[in-house]
């Protein structure tokens, strides 16, 4: 589980800065913004849209057409569930309603005790044998609703978000 640094406008203009020069610019910087914060800060458009002289509705249109962009900080975890059509074939699609109802949230949204954060993802490549997912970066295959939960409940919660919606 990765531990970001909170949003500030001093170290978000440094790292704007330090990818600034390159060509193409626009999504390093993005992407070094969610690695550092955990997710572009709506503070940092404007910053990232002077920089590279373009306008804020240009920045943002990239923010909020790219689905790994987060726009507000993550959960403890990050669970990725694959919604490509290979996946859905073998039952993502049926995971995916499950793993919401017992969170409590949809696609993008955190539970509220904020331990998970649930991310579409469109292809692992893992779908072979059913549907497949990330979890906090790391891979998981054969996917059914009991291994999804055991696989949260190895996940070093506070308390686990299954004995809360029991």
């Amino acid at each position: 589980m990765p531990a970001y640094e909170p949003w500030t406008e001093v170290r978000g203009t440094e790292i704007i800065a330090a990818h600034a020069d390159q060509e193409g610019a626009t999504l390093p910087i993005l992407h070094a913004l969610q690695e550092t914060f955990g997710y572009v800060a709506p503070e940092a458009v404007p910053l990232v849209a002077a920089r590279l002289n373009l306008s804020r509705a240009e920045v943002h249109g990239i923010v909020t057409f790219y689905h790994e962009f987060r726009r507000h900080p993550p959960g403890r975890h990050v669970l990725r569930l694959c919604r490509a059509e290979a996946c859905q074939s073998v039952g993502a699609e049926a995971l995916g309603v499950h793993i919401c109802e017992r969170l409590g949230i949809d696609w993008h949204g955190t539970s509220a005790d904020g331990n998970v954060t649930l991310e579409p993802v469109y292809c692992l490549g893992l779908c072979a044998t059913g549907p497949a997912a990330l979890l906090d970066g790391k891979p998981l295959g054969r996917l059914d609703a009991d291994r999804l939960d055991a696989a949260l409940e190895r996940a070093p919660l506070e308390r686990t978000f299954l004995e809360r919606t029991r």
